[in-house]
């Protein structure tokens, strides 16, 4: 049985047996020093099983040995354990490994930063989902961008390369976290050391038109390593549809910025230095803004890069033409249109509803639909136009005619109303109408006889005297 006990939970229950003692055990001397010590391994171990860090499934992937003639490399993959400690000094996990992993792909990281740590790399037990992770061995190499090219302007390699390296890929679940460690061991040892991680928290994004953006990007820089202090560079770059281009890039150890074609996008450069915050914020998302984004951090010989999507969606506004429709009697026939405009991304489903004096609502179909339209700003436009015949599609009283679309941002609907007269028995608004008309007609035929009686022939008065 695996117990899980929130961390704070146990350091709490930790420091309230350290301050009341008593209250749970009577021992004096070294007794007492005895039972805080087990205490303290206790809760530490409670701790750290709380943490849920200690292992990390992998793949391990290597290019197969013997392949050539200029076909691509075959790959091999194998199962791998990753048994993470933070602290360098404590006692490495001793666990008898499944029988389906080899011993030699066990390994034994120390992550000062906890980087392995996330939850989003650490699912809780019985879960259907689990995250992603890749090791593939590394061989460093000297940069050949031009804003990284200063890092490694010496041709001699230096003597802490002389290791074996490995890059780690991890991808936590419902895409909460990307994660690119890079890491050194001694030659033919199985703990290596955490050397630079890079991580994002956005690995899937998206944003309305003209709001701003911030992608997520963060790098940590092993302190105890010669890299450490040596200089860094960032690199942001766009990647969609084979299209790719340079967003920005900043040389850390000359403190300049590369010129790139770009605008509207910017480091935090107090907190590049201050946190390893590298993150891009963009002032105002635009359509051609829509695709993959790669973060890289270059050091010395290392780099290490991690890729997040970014969708601009933007729901269409809605038209209907003519507004308000005309009269018309039955037999007639009214063409209507429907204008979808402004939005992004493609997909979209129009589509027309009626809705009946008795309030019961009904499709009417699609009608007919154009192709889509784009404009100079990059959104989308398309339109749908039907035709109004009260016989063929039954539209009996009239109503309200909507037309509605369907889009990744939302539902839009827009409505005009349906008169259709001299069709159905009448309803209670005309009847009174007509018992309205029927009263003032009575009431001009009494005024019209009552004036022809006085103005009668005299004759007719003097007989009737």
């Amino acid at each position: 049985m695996i117990v899980v006990w929130d961390s704070f939970e146990a350091f709490s229950v930790f420091l309230l047996l350290l301050e009341k003692p008593n209250g749970y055990c009577n021992y004096t001397g070294n007794m007492y020093n005895s039972s805080v010590y087990t205490i303290s391994i206790i809760a530490f171990t409670l701790f750290i099983s709380a943490s849920g860090c200690s292992v990390l499934e992998c793949w391990f992937v290597q290019e197969k040995p013997g392949r050539g003639g200029g076909f691509s490399a075959a790959m091999s993959q194998e199962k791998s354990l990753i048994y993470i400690r933070t602290d360098p000094d404590s006692e490495k996990l001793q666990q008898k490994p499944p029988s389906d992993i080899d011993f030699s792909r066990i390994y034994y990281v120390t992550d000062p930063a906890a980087t392995f740590c996330n939850s989003a790399l650490h699912p809780p037990e019985g879960s259907l989902t689990r995250p992603q992770c890749e090791i593939n061995p590394l061989t460093p190499q000297a940069s050949f961008v031009k804003w990284a090219a200063a890092l490694t302007e010496t041709a001699q390699s230096p003597t802490y390369l002389d290791a074996d390296w490995f890059s780690v890929a991890a991808q936590g679940i419902d895409g909460q976290l990307t994660l690119s460690n890079v890491m050194q061991a001694s030659s033919a040892s199985k703990e290596p050391n955490v050397i630079l991680s890079v991580s994002s928290k956005t690995a899937s994004i998206s944003s309305r038109l003209g709001e701003p953006v911030l992608l997520d990007c963060g790098f940590w820089v092993d302190p105890s390593s010669p890299l450490h202090g040596s200089g860094f560079a960032v690199e942001w770059r766009y990647q969609f549809r084979g299209e790719g281009r340079l967003v920005l890039a900043y040389d850390g150890k000359s403190d300049r910025f590369a010129e790139t074609t770009e605008t509207g996008s910017d480091l935090d450069i107090a907190a590049l230095y201050e946190s390893g915050n590298a993150s891009l914020k963009l002032e105002e998302a635009q359509v051609r803004h829509s695709g993959t984004y790669i973060c890289t951090i270059y050091l010395p010989h290392l780099l290490a890069q991690v890729a997040m999507d970014l969708e601009i969606v933007e729901p269409p506004s809605l038209g209907i033409y003519p507004s308000p429709l005309p009269i018309f009697v039955p037999g007639q026939v009214v063409s209507v249109q429907c204008e979808a405009s402004g939005f992004a991304p493609l997909s979209l489903d129009l589509g027309w509803e009626l809705t009946g004096v008795d309030g019961k609502k009904r499709s009417l179909g699609q009608g007919s639909v154009t192709g889509h339209r784009q404009a100079t700003d990059g959104t989308y436009s398309q339109s749908t136009r039907i035709e109004l015949d009260s016989t063929k599609l039954g539209l009996g009283r009239g109503g309200e005619i909507s037309c509605v679309a369907n889009h990744q941002g939302g539902s839009r609907r827009a409505s005009v109303t349906l008169n259709i007269i001299g069709v159905g028995a009448p309803s209670i608004e005309d009847s009174m109408a007509m018992v309205a008309v029927a009263l003032v007609l009575y009431g001009v035929i009494k005024v019209f006889f009552w004036t022809f009686r006085s103005l009668g022939p005299d004759s007719e008065d003097k007989k009737d005297k």
